[in-house]
């Protein structure tokens, strides 16, 4: 797991990742952002999952945990959208 920053980009937060925006049904990763807290458990990184809706500003996202499907809030700088060609 990733707990430190590359020293270029050591406080930095892009705004276009904070405020992107998901459809349902999309198909994400969770990619923890170090310089935020969040507060999903740590063996959720890595993981994929779909978006299902949006909860104020964090998004539900349905995700396989442990043989069961579970639904987390997760805010959206700490996913990642994948494309279709890597759903194949």
């Amino acid at each position: 797991m990733v707990r430190r920053k590359n020293i270029r980009l050591r406080g930095k937060i892009q705004f276009s990742e904070y405020f992107k925006s998901l459809k349902n049904d999309d198909t994400v990763a969770v990619k923890k952002e170090v310089s935020v807290v969040s507060n999903f458990p740590e063996r959720l990184q890595g993981r994929t999952g779909t978006v299902k809706g949006k909860r104020g500003r964090a998004y539900v996202v349905k995700v396989r945990d442990q043989g069961k499907e579970k639904e987390y809030l997760i805010e959206p700088i700490h996913l990642k959208k994948l494309s279709q060609e890597n759903q194949k």
